[in-house]
């Protein structure tokens, strides 16, 4: 997936849970055909996870995640993992490296399949979004440099990065969106106003594929849980709604924005980051996570019909 991916067997991690977690080492073991861009996911047992990096420098999210799950999980309504294990760099595996819980759920269908009502859900996430934004943020949680990230930051700061993989766009075969009305909203993005806010909690990546609903496939799915909290930052929180845009049509998109309690400057940088991932996502992972660009094009065309 990446041309610097760690090398990573079977074996590896049984020797990295002999050495860390000898009372966890002797259960069932299963590599995980749902996959991560940043850590490889193994199944153990019934009830726990594995997740280990996929590029080195992964252990800041592994530890940022340790450290402030267990802080966050009794403050939000939603399941989130509970970290068990964290196991520590060896010769053999130079990051560290996580055991967390097993959430009973399955991520969202994305498009939505006709006839499904998304109500419920909407509320829910929106309730978690909104949540996260009005906890307070302990002094150790502003200082610590694993909560920075360029999503947290200002749109503005981000626009010529933008800019490159939109044009890398062009190279993309067989992509099926309006490229010219593509530039034309990302050139509009310079206008959009982004006042002084002070540094919330922010998911940086609440996207389909680090959330769960129960009964995908109802007539109205629920939030079962939320995962990947190494995606936790304080900042700027405008990308916190960025799911809404793959997640909800048009309707449940505005049940979910008037539950987060967003603002119109705000909900037009939120879709512009909505925007920008899916820009990010579709020239680099094209190949390799097939899934995650269909999911980011939905979003891009949704923003799009959007404006």
């Amino acid at each position: 997936m990446h041309d610097d991916e760690l090398p990573l067997t079977d074996e590896t991690v049984r020797a990295l849970l002999r050495r860390d977690a000898p009372e966890l080492a002797h259960r069932p073991l299963q590599r995980l055909d749902v996959v991560g861009s940043s850590n490889v996911l193994y199944r153990l047992g019934d009830d726990l996870v594995v997740r280990l990096p996929r590029q080195r420098g992964g252990s800041a999210s592994i530890t940022a995640e340790a450290t402030w799950s267990r802080w966050l999980a009794p403050r939000v309504a939603v399941a989130v993992p509970e970290v068990v294990v964290v196991g520590e760099p060896d010769a053999a595996y130079p990051e560290r490296w996580s055991v967390v819980s097993w959430i009973e759920g399955e991520t969202p269908a994305v498009p939505l399949p006709v006839g499904t009502s998304t109500t419920a859900f909407a509320v829910e996430l929106g309730e978690v979004v909104r949540q996260l934004r009005a906890l307070p943020v302990p002094p150790e949680a502003a200082a610590d440099p694993a909560l920075v990230s360029y999503r947290a930051g200002r749109l503005r700061d981000v626009r010529d990065e933008i800019d490159r993989w939109l044009a890398r766009c062009h190279e993309v075969p067989g992509l099926e969106l309006d490229l010219a009305a593509a530039r034309r909203y990302w050139a509009s993005t310079a206008e959009l106003p982004e006042p002084a806010v002070a540094p919330t909690w922010v998911h940086t990546d609440l996207l389909a594929e680090n959330v769960l609903v129960r009964g995908p496939d109802a007539q109205d799915r629920t939030l079962a849980g939320v995962l990947d909290l190494g995606g936790l930052a304080v900042g700027r929180p405008a990308v916190g709604p960025v799911g809404a845009w793959e997640l909800f049509g048009p309707a449940d998109r505005e049940v979910f924005r008037r539950t987060v309690g967003v603002g119109d400057d705000e909900w037009q940088v939120a879709r512009a980051w909505a925007f920008a991932i899916a820009v990010m996502t579709l020239p680099y992972y094209w190949r390799t996570m097939p899934r995650r660009c269909r999911h980011r094009l939905v979003a891009a065309r949704a923003v799009l019909d959007d404006v």
